[in-house]
C-alpha cells in the first residue's frame, strides 16, 4: 500500500552535519553513549537475560518485566551509528549479541524473557501492565534499523517470526486487545515498509481501532481514537500512539484520524505544553492533568515524552506540510530534549523541571532505563528531519552546518548549508543539481522570526508570500547557485497564558530557538528571588569556552534586599539592589556545582521575594 502523503524525509544517512553545535553530540553519542548504554546493559544482566531464556547460561530473571526493551533500543542507537560511520568491532559485538536474542527465541517466534522465565504460561494475559508488545516494538524497529544499516537478516528475520507469531494470536476471530504501552503500532509501519508485508500494517491499523472501549484514560484506551479531541494519560504513551496513527493515517487517508489528530495536536500545543517543548507535568501519572497545569519545579516533562513530541510532529508536518509542526519540533528538540543528556554524553534526566532549588540532577542511569536508552537511538536520527522532500518541491526545515543529498524533479540535488545556528540565523544554502533543474525550495520561517531578509545569487528578493509557514522559491536551479536567509534573533521575552497560574507576572527568555535559564553559578549563587523587569536592556554573545560553546544573555536584575521578619508583623518596603545576571540556554544547565535554576522571572521583586526562604 503506497502512502497517501507526497512528502518525505531525506533519510539521516544522506545528511552530514558540518557544524559545531550537532556533529559534536553525535560523536559523543557514538563514543561516549552508546558504549555506556551498553555496558549498563551488561551490567544490569539486561543481556544475560536473553543468556539465560536462551539456554546458553544458568540463572533466573533479573530486573523490571519490559527491559528488552532497553536491549532493543541501544541495539537500534548502534544501528543508526553504524549507518553514519562503520565500525567493524561494533557490527561483530551486534551479531554476537544478536546471537544470544535467537537463543532466546521460542520455536513459535514468540519472544520476552521475562514471560520465558517468569511467567511462561501467562502469555498475553496481562496487555494492560506487562509491556509484552510494547517490547516486541522496540525489536521491530531495531531490526529495521540493523537491516538498513547493515544488509543483514540476522535480527530482521528474527523480527519476522515474531510478527508472524502476534499476528497469529491477534486479530477479529481471536485475541482481541490493545497494548497498554503503545509502541508497536508505529514499528509494524516500519516493519511493514522494509518487508512489503501488508498484514504487519493491518495488524497496526486493528491494534489503533480496537483502542478506546476500556475506559483507561492512562493509556488512552477511553474512547476511540477517532472521537479523542483531548490529550490524557501517560504521555509517552500518548506520543508513541499517536505517531503510529499518523503513519496509518498517512497509508490509509483516513479523515477521522487526520481530524482526531489535529484536534489532540491543538490541545497539546495550546494547553498542555511548556515553553521547552516538554509535555506531562505530573509525576503521580508520568503524564497529563488538566489544561493549564505546568508547575514548574515539579514539571515531569519526561525525556521520552520530548522525543516522542518530535518523532509525532514530524509525522504531522509530513500529513500537512506546515512549519507550525516543524516549530514545536524544533521547540521540543532544542530544548526540552537535549536538556535530557549531558554535554559529555554519559549521563541522563528521566524528568526536566523548570525550576530546581539545587537538588535535581543527571544520573549515569535509572532503574528504568528508558530515557538514557531512548537517547541512544534518538540522536544519531538528527539529520533525519533537516530536510525533506515531494515530487518538485524541497523541503528545508531546520537550520544546521550541513551536507545532502536529496532527489527533487527525477534529480539528485547536492545542498550544502552553512550556518552558525542556533546561536545566528544567517543561513547560506548552495544547490549543486547534476544537470539544470526545476524545482521549488520551501525555506521555513520560525515562528521565533518576525520578519526575514532573502537573497538569491548575492541580490535581495521578495519571495512570494509565505504558505504555511515558509518562503517558496521556484526557478530552473544550477550548480552554485546561493540562497541567504537572516532571520533576525532579538532577545523576546516571552510571557504564558494567564490561566497558567505558575507563571502569572512571570517571563522567560528565548533567543531563536532557545530557551534561556539562571543558574545560581552564574548568579552569586542564588537565582529565586531575581526579578526582572520589562524595562530592564538585555544583550547576547558568544562564550566559546563555555558550556561547550554557548550564547548567553546577560543585563541588570533587581533583587530585594535581605529582610530580617523576625518578631516583625509589618515593616517599611526596602530598596532594592541592582545586580548584573547572566542567563544560559536551559538545555545546558546543571553541569557545573549544584544550584538554584529558574526559567521563569518574576517582573517584580514583590514576586520575587515570595520566593525568599523565610
Amino acid at each position: 500500500m503506497k502512502s497517501s502523503v507526497s512528502r518525505t524525509a531525506v533519510p539521516f544517512t544522506d545528511v552530514k552535519f558540518i557544524d559545531n553545535f550537532w556533529a559534536p553530540r553525535l560523536e559523543a553519542n557514538r563514543s561516549v553513549t552508546l558504549p555506556a548504554c551498553f555496558q549498563q546493559c551488561e551490567d544490569t544482566h539486561r543481556i544475560r537475560n536473553f543468556e539465560v531464556a536462551g539456554g546458553l547460561t544458568e540463572g533466573a530473571f533479573e530486573g523490571i518485566y519490559f527491559n528488552d526493551s532497553d536491549v532493543y533500543k541501544v541495539i537500534e542507537g548502534a544501528a543508526y551509528t553504524l549507518a553514519l560511520q562503520p565500525d567493524p568491532e561494533l557490527d561483530a559485538y551486534l551479531d554476537k549479541l544478536i546471537e544470544k536474542i535467537t537463543a532466546a527465541q521460542q520455536e513459535d517466534g514468540y519472544l520476552n524473557t521475562y514471560y520465558t522465565l517468569v511467567e511462561p504460561d501467562k502469555r498475553w494475559t496481562d496487555l494492560p501492565v506487562r509491556h509484552e508488545l510494547y517490547c516486541a516494538g522496540h525489536l521491530f524497529e531495531a531490526a529495521v534499523a540493523h537491516y538498513r544499516a547493515t544488509g543483514k537478516r540476522n535480527l530482521l528475520d528474527i523480527a519476522i517470526r515474531f510478527a508472524d507469531h502476534i499476528d497469529q494470536v491477534f486479530g477479529e476471530g481471536r485475541l482481541v486487545g490493545v497494548p497498554g504501552h503503545e509502541e508497536i503500532e508505529l514499528a509494524l509501519v516500519k516493519l511493514y515498509e522494509v518487508t512489503g508485508e501488508e498484514r504487519y500494517l493491518n495488524l497496526a491499523r486493528f491494534f489503533i481501532d480496537k483502542r478506546g472501549y476500556s475506559e483507561r484514560d492512562y493509556c488512552q484506551d477511553h474512547i476511540p481514537i477517532r472521537e479523542q479531541s483531548e490529550i490524557v494519560g501517560h504521555a509517552v504513551r500518548a506520543m508513541y500512539l499517536y505517531a503510529g496513527v499518523a503513519d496509518i493515517a498517512a497509508y490509509t487517508g483516513d479523515k477521522a484520524l487526520f481530524a482526531a489528530m489535529d484536534r489532540i495536536w491543538e490541545d497539546v500545543t495550546q494547553r498542555k505544553m511548556y515553553i521547552t517543548g516538554g509535555i506531562g507535568p505530573s509525576a503521580h501519572n508520568e503524564g497529563f492533568t488538566v489544561p493549564y497545569d505546568l508547575p514548574n519545579d515539579s514539571a515531569y516533562a519526561e525525556t521520552c515524552a520530548a522525543i516522542g513530541m518530535v518523532l509525532w510532529n514530524q509525522r504531522m508536518f509530513l500529513l500537512h506540510g506546515e512549519a507550525k509542526y516543524v516549530d514545536v519540533l524544533e521547540q521540543t528538540l532544542y530544548n526540552g530534549l537535549i536538556s535530557g543528556i549531558s554535554l559529555s554524553g554519559d549521563r541522563f534526566f528521566y524528568v526536566n523541571p523548570l525550576g530546581s532549588r539545587g537538588e535535581h540532577h543527571r544520573q549515569p542511569w535509572y532503574g528504568c532505563a528508558c530515557c538514557p536508552t531512548n537517547v541512544v537511538r534518538f540522536i544519531p536520527q538528527v539529520n533525519e528531519y533537516l530536510y525533506a522532500t515531494s515530487s518538485d518541491t524541497l523541503w528545508v526545515n531546520l537550520y544546521a552546518g550541513s551536507e545532502a543529498k536529496v532527489t527533487v524533479s527525477g534529480q539528485e540535488i547536492k545542498l550544502v548549508q552553512e550556518t552558525d545556528y542556533p546561536w545566528s540565523g544567517s543561513v547560506k544554502l548552495t544547490i549543486h543539481p547534476v544537470v539544470p533543474t526545476s524545482f521549488n525550495i520551501n525555506l521555513r520561517i520560525p515562528g521565533w522570526c518576525d520578519h526575514a531578509a532573502l537573497e538569491l545569487n548575492g541580490q535581495g528578493i521578495e519571495p512570494p508570500p509565505g504558505e504555511n509557514g515558509y518562503y517558496q522559491i521556484w526557478r530552473e536551479w544550477r550548480s552554485g547557485d546561493t540562497i541567504q536567509l537572516d532571520m533576525p534573533m532579538p532577545i523576546r521575552r516571552i510571557a504564558a497564558n494567564p490561566r497558567v497560574q505558575a507563571d502569572v507576572g512571570r517571563i522567560a527568555l528565548q533567543r531563536g530557538p532557545i530557551v534561556y535559564c539562571l543558574e545560581g553559578t552564574d548568579n552569586s549563587g542564588a537565582v529565586r528571588d531575581i526579578a526582572l523587569p520589562r524595562d530592564r536592556e538585555l544583550e547576547a554573545h558568544l562564550e566559546s569556552d563555555l558550556l561547550g560553546g554557548v550564547m548567553v544573555i546577560t543585563g541588570k536584575a533587581l533583587r530585594p534586599q535581605p529582610v530580617e521578619w523576625s518578631g516583625k508583623l509589618y515593616r517599611p518596603v526596602s530598596t532594592d539592589r541592582e545586580i548584573p545576571i547572566t542567563a544560559i540556554p536551559y538545555y545546558a544547565w546543571d553541569h557545573r556545582e549544584a544550584g538554584e535554576m529558574v526559567v521563569w522571572l518574576p517582573e517584580t521583586t514583590a514576586l520575587a521575594e515570595q520566593e525568599t526562604p523565610e
